[in-house]
Order: structure tokens, then sequence, then C-alpha cells
């Protein structure tokens, strides 16, 4: 019994987990060689309704709250993490876009989002820094009705797929921190947009690259909440973002324990199953119980927010937990499959796609000290 999931979303996760396992698993090994997103199972996740059911019906959604998007999102992960970014970025951007847009300008590309016909980026990240994302640098010019975009922004996810992007510039000063950032929907084709990607660890359908902004115009409708409170506005929505990052890493260590308990029992030593050895059984089992603890956690957040409740604390805890305990249990896996675990497939591509959660969206430091504030307030932890 789950407390956080009813018959209801019981049910919807069975069924994405069927669609993840015939539709989405058969092509994860190839998707990471090929580096390519599939846009027709992109469409296909679309149709399903499995792309940001959360979202309001009022804009296109399902409004069947966070806990559902959750449920599908653990279960597209388990079949391939990188797929499952066009649910993260389809649920964090459409709750930025609904929430902050002008609904003439983003209500065609929620349509597209839901449908599963376009693909939207966050960019914040800089050269000069990422976790302390108030610094930034990309140049937000006002003039006349437009405002001109001068500046890069780096490790992008999808920076070379997207059809959109969010993104954050500078319109006030830089001493004004946070408070004089503006957030900006940005259509990817518009004159003086370049772009890179990087040969990533892993994630590699999805991909990571460079933003390049030369004096690119983009209308002042297309401003996502007030100007130079960006920053302050949109960035609330990713406590949202780090619990299903949580789930996101965590499916993938539940498929890589199950997988490993089964073959640990199946094969033999010295006479008796692996499993018979607690030097084997005794770290899965470590992993099984932590492994299980987090996702309760992850629900939670999700159950939180559904209810409008305070859930950073626990989204910060799932943001930095999830990531490092996924790699270390799928590293225990590898090891428990011996040398068919070190040879390229399944399991090391997982342990690949899994690690950079710990180094994007937020590193553990600074999701450390978003609890530490939520705990001790902001004055008794300045920095």
């Amino acid at each position: 019994m789950n407390p956080y999931l009813d018959d209801d979303l019981l049910t919807l996760a069975e069924h994405a987990q069927r669609f993840a396992q015939g539709r989405v698993a058969p092509g994860f090994q190839e998707r990471d060689q090929t580096r390519v997103l599939d846009r027709a199972l992109m469409r296909e996740m679309g149709q399903m309704g499995f792309i940001a059911p959360e979202l309001p019906e009022a804009v296109g959604g399902q409004g069947m709250g966070c806990l559902a998007a959750g449920v599908i999102h653990e279960a597209i992960a388990a079949a391939d993490l990188s797929l499952s970014y066009i649910n993260l970025l389809a649920s964090l951007n459409g709750q930025i876009l609904s929430q902050h847009g002008e609904r003439s300008v983003v209500q065609p590309w929620l349509d597209k989002l839901i449908a599963g016909e376009a693909l939207c980026a966050i960019a914040l990240t800089e050269p000069r820094g990422g976790s302390d994302a108030a610094s930034l640098r990309l140049r937000v010019e006002r003039q006349g009705d437009h405002y001109l975009l001068n500046g890069e922004k780096t490790s992008i996810s999808a920076a070379d797929q997207c059809d959109i992007a969010v993104v954050f510039g500078r319109t006030g000063t830089v001493e004004s921190g946070a408070h004089g950032v503006t957030a900006l929907l940005v259509p990817m084709d518009l004159p003086g947009i370049t772009r890179s990607r990087f040969d990533c660890h892993g994630q590699r359908a999805i991909g990571r690259g460079s933003l390049f902004f030369e004096n690119v115009r983009v209308p002042v409708d297309h401003r996502l909440g007030a100007e130079n409170k960006g920053f302050v506005q949109v960035m609330q929505g990713f406590d949202f973002s780090r619990a299903l990052i949580g789930l996101q890493v965590l499916s993938v260590a539940r498929t890589a324990l199950d997988e490993s308990w089964a073959y640990a029992a199946q094969r033999e030593a010295f006479g008796a199953p692996l499993t018979a050895f607690q030097g084997v059984s005794h770290p899965l089992a470590d992993f099984d119980t932590q492994v299980t603890a987090a996702r309760l956690l992850c629900l939670q957040a999700l159950w939180l927010k559904d209810r409008h409740l305070p859930h950073s604390a626990e989204a910060a805890m799932c943001k930095w937990w999830a990531p490092k305990l996924a790699y270390d249990a799928i590293h225990q896996c590898l090891l428990t499959h011996g040398h068919g675990g070190y040879d390229r497939g399944l399991m090391e591509q997982r342990l690949r796609d899994v690690l950079g959660f710990q180094i994007g969206d937020g590193t553990a430091q600074i999701m450390k000290t978003i609890i530490a504030r939520t705990r001790a307030g902001r004055q008794a932890v300045p920095i």
C-alpha cells in the first residue's frame, strides 16, 4: 500500500508502464548511440496524454495533478531516462508558461508541448556559473516593443533540439542580483541564435549544449512574469521539477535493482545462488531500502504541491539525495553483474545517464543550503 497513490493513480501508472516497456524501452540503446530524440515517439506520448497531464484544463491539460505527472514520469524514465526529459521539460516549462505568460502568445506553444509536437528548453546556466544563477550576465535590453538579447547560455538540455526556450537574462544591474532578471519565451528560429552540442557522458538522446544570442529581437509580449522579477517568480516552479527528477533517477535505480535481484538469484557459485552470500545480497538490500524510502519522499513532495502546501525543503531533499543514491545503487548493480555489467549495455548506460543529475539542475550543496534556510531561516544561512 502506498499512502500517496490512490487506485486511479496506480491504474495510470500501470498504463504508462505498459507503454514504456512496449514502445520506449526497445529503442533505449539505439537513441543513446545515435544521439537523436525520437520525435514520432514524442508525439505518440502526447497522443496518449502522457505529457504534462497536471496542467489545468483551461490551458489544454488534463488537470490531473502533480502526482499523476510523477507516476508517468517515473514509468518513462525506467525505460529511458533521456527520453523522460520530454516529460520533465514539458511539466516545468508548461507550468512557467501557463502561470506567467501572455495567453495569446503561450497557448499555441502549450498546445504543442502537450501534444508532443514541440520541445521547450530552460536556459538559465551561463559559462561563468550555474548554481549562482542570480549573477547571470546575458544582457536583455528594452528597445520599444522588443527586447534585444546578447550573450550565451550553456549546459542547456536539448539545446540543439528544442523549438523554444525559457531564457533568463539581466535587465537590471549586476548589483540587483536576482531582482534584476527577466524571463522570456524565445522561439529558436529567430535570427541571431546559434547552437552547439556537447559530447556528454550520458543522457545523449536529449543532449546538452550552448545557445548563443547575438542581437536577437524578442517581442515584449513574450516576457514571462514582470520585468526584473522573472527569476524570483519563475524559479518557484523548480520545486516541482526537483521532485520529478528524484522519481526520474530512482525509477532507473529500481529497474537496475530488480534486474540484479533476479540475476543474483539464478546465478550460482560454489553450489548456491549468489543471493545466498551476504556480500552480494546485503548491499542490494541496503540500496533497495533506501531507494524505496527516497521514492516516498519524492511522492510526498508532489502530494504537498498538489495541496498547495510548502514543499521547498522536501523537493531539495529529493534533488540532492536521489541522484547520488541512484548512482550508487546502479554502481552496485553493475558490480553484481560482474563482467557482464562492465560491458557496454543497459547497466552502464543507466550509470552514465543518472550521473548528470548530480551536476545539473542544482548541485547537492545548493539543495542542502535550501534545506538549511528553510529550517533555520535565510538570515541564519545567508550564503
